[in-house]
């Protein structure tokens, strides 16, 4: 079956770095558009950044924009997502998860029909 395994989380200073992966298994990795959702508690899962299948087109959310970069290695099937100058409010459990269907500029969760159980990204003030 589909899996999405997600690594890389974890607790780090304002300003700091994090480097998250995304190991898939169980599907054609390299035909999916991958996306990066975060989600706090009682908030709604909010989009992150997308990936197409090839890695030629990506879509970040502003509030990312300039400081976190997606990319992905079809060879290994993992995509990963490299978190630079982080903030507290970037504080939240991060999900990756893949789609056939739709570009990568649509940043809807529901699009999205594989997901991973989420990694822990702490970040202290």
């Amino acid at each position: 079956q589909v899996q999405l395994v997600e690594s890389g989380g974890g607790l780090v200073q304002a300003g700091g770095s994090l480097r998250l992966s995304c190991a898939a298994s169980g599907l054609t990795f390299s035909r999916y558009t991958m996306g990066w959702f975060r989600q706090t508690p009682g908030k709604k899962r909010e989009f992150v950044v997308a990936i197409s299948w090839s890695g030629g087109s990506t879509y970040y959310a502003d509030s990312v924009k300039g400081r976190f970069t997606i990319s992905r290695d079809n060879a290994k099937n993992t995509v990963y997502l490299q978190m630079n100058s982080l903030k507290p409010e970037d504080t939240a459990v991060y999900y990756c998860a893949a789609k056939l269907w739709g570009g990568v500029t649509t940043a809807s969760a529901t699009e999205y029909g594989y997901w991973g159980q989420g990694t822990q990204v702490t970040v202290s003030s």
